[in-house]
């Protein structure tokens, strides 16, 4: 399980996913629950315990099952560490007020994000929105605009048309201050019903943030829905481009690509100078249109005075990955007369492939000069620059007048 870079020392906060599989998914057919029915080559349970589990924030993973779902639980999840189980009730709130009080006794939680199995395809993008919201709010749900136009009906026969505007389609998961969720649903009413658990947070006046959803989020309700080629939206290359420079001068320590070289002078910056990462960091952030590495780390913020640059690279990763990308390669060249980088490309290489959680493969090292031409070929400083390529998700239609 990834954890993201604390950037200013607070302590982490504890968050819980709580997947609800308990029922009987009557509706889907088969012989089976649905949640443990076979979707696009594995359980449909395991996608939405798969999703949490690469979440890079970091979650404890709790299953409500039904009863005498054990064995099929723990087949469906096979080789999957840290998830635990408990068994629901007879309807939604029943199992969801279990799983709560069961984390509950397990010392509880700070965050819960409270997830239908039956929506498979989560991305870790709707996690950090649900997240973040949570800053401001108590609570948050994941809508999508309602594009269709509504109307009443009748007798079989059309009544007055429905105004859209303000309309939301809500999915899951839907996330809550622990313990705020947790007193929401012990005092609802014994025997009530609830669609979902914002209305149980809502009725107890808790505010409910609203973010924006994923189409990919639809939940497989019929067995034609199995059938589906690929819910998930198609995805596109994009590529960044970063550039640095940095002066050597003696006193120094030279760090390039995450490793110490020794060497007569080091390079002189705010944080570490290291030249090749804050490049690789450029280009990351460039793909994905997040801005560069001084908007991040502004060189006048003290707190990143001689700061491991493989600090601002691994946040860079994390940024891209929580817009649902994926990082599939990075190519950096090395621009100096010395030292000599080919001693060490390996080395960089590595380090550089084990910050960003890539293969080595993924990673491109190379080294040139400028023929003792310009300030590099002078030996007066160091240069560097890489390209990033990532895999995201195409654009989709926001939600942001969505509020509160």
């Amino acid at each position: 399980m990834h954890n993201a870079p604390s950037l200013a020392g607070q302590p982490a906060l504890r968050r819980t996913a709580l997947i609800v599989a308990a029922g009987k998914g009557l509706r889907a057919g088969g012989d089976i629950p649905k949640q443990y029915a076979l979707h696009q080559g594995k359980p449909l349970l395991r996608h939405s315990v798969e999703a949490f589990a690469a979440w890079q924030r970091g979650c404890a993973i709790m299953v409500v099952i039904g009863e005498g779902q054990q064995a099929l639980a723990e087949a469906a999840l096979a080789g999957l560490a840290d998830v635990s189980f408990v068994t629901g009730g007879a309807e939604r709130s029943d199992s969801v007020r279990a799983g709560l009080l069961a984390i509950a006794a397990q010392g509880g939680s700070d965050r819960v994000f409270i997830h239908d199995a039956a929506r498979p395809h989560l991305s870790s993008a709707v996690l950090d929105r649900l997240d973040d919201a949570l800053d401001m709010q108590p609570g948050a749900v994941p809508v999508l605009s309602v594009v269709d136009s509504l109307a009443r009906g009748d007798a079989g026969l059309m009544q007055a048309a429905v105004d859209r505007a303000g309309l939301w389609r809500i999915q899951t998961p839907q996330a809550f201050h622990f313990k705020a969720i947790l007193s929401a649903h012990l005092a609802w009413p014994e025997g009530a019903l609830a669609t979902d658990d914002s209305q149980i947070a809502r009725a107890a006046g808790l505010g409910v943030a609203l973010v924006e959803g994923d189409e990919a989020l639809k939940k497989i309700t019929f067995a034609e829905d199995f059938a589906m080629d690929s819910p998930r939206p198609a995805t596109m290359p994009r590529t960044g481009f970063g550039y640095d420079v940095h002066r050597l001068a003696a006193g120094e320590e030279l760090w390039l690509g995450g490793i110490r070289i020794e060497h007569d002078r080091g390079l002189v910056g705010h944080s570490d100078a290291d030249v090749a990462l804050h490049a690789i960091t450029d280009a990351l952030l460039g793909a994905m249109a997040l801005g560069d590495i001084g908007e991040h780390f502004p060189p006048s913020d003290p707190q990143w005075r001689g700061a491991d640059s493989a600090r601002f690279l691994a946040h860079a990763a994390s940024l891209v990955r929580g817009k649902g990308a994926e990082i599939t390669n990075v190519d950096l060249t090395i621009i100096c007369e010395a030292p000599k980088i080919g001693p060490h490309k390996l080395a960089i290489q590595s380090r550089i492939a084990d910050i960003l959680d890539l293969h080595p493969d993924q990673v491109g090292v190379k080294a040139t000069t400028t023929e003792r031409l310009g300030f590099t070929g002078r030996g007066e400083g160091i240069a560097a620059q890489a390209v990033a390529t990532v895999l995201a998700p195409h654009p989709s239609p926001s939600a942001k007048d969505a509020s509160a």
